[in-house]
């Protein structure tokens, strides 16, 4: 039972904190782990995302912007047209953090009815027993 009461707090309390992160917040952990990640991982993403850089299309940390299929590879001076990743990506991570964070709560507080039932009924004498009989 202790261990339970031990999980759901902290099972809420990262919940709750995934439901509280706001947006600026979320930029910028997403900003480290754009640094984190090698080079291929990046072209990945901004292969999929259609997007270039993270926040400005001059950061080549993913690639050049000029290989990519949103931008003209016609003229190698011309700016990219791709809008940055962060822009792409703000809405999926910001889902992300409040599915993650309402699914923690919906098991959570499962677990603190389990702990509830728990001290409610752990007590009890079995029905079948003598009734003379002290526990």
């Amino acid at each position: 039972m202790l261990i339970l009461f031990l999980l759901f707090l902290i099972q809420f309390s990262i919940a709750c904190a995934c439901l509280a992160v706001n947006t600026k917040q979320q930029e910028q952990l997403a900003e480290q782990g754009w640094r984190r990640v090698g080079p291929d991982l990046r072209a990945k993403v901004q292969t999929t995302f259609n997007c270039c850089g993270f926040n400005s299309t001059t950061d080549n940390s993913g690639g050049p912007c000029d290989e990519k299929i949103c931008c003209p590879s016609s003229d190698p001076p011309m700016p990219c047209t791709c809008p940055p990743c962060m822009h792409k990506l703000q809405s999926t991570i910001d889902y992300a953090f409040k599915l993650c964070g309402s699914i923690g709560l919906f098991f959570s507080f499962t677990e603190f009815v389990g702990v509830w039932l728990t001290v409610r009924y752990r007590n009890q004498k079995d029905p079948r027993a003598n009734p003379s009989a002290f526990l």
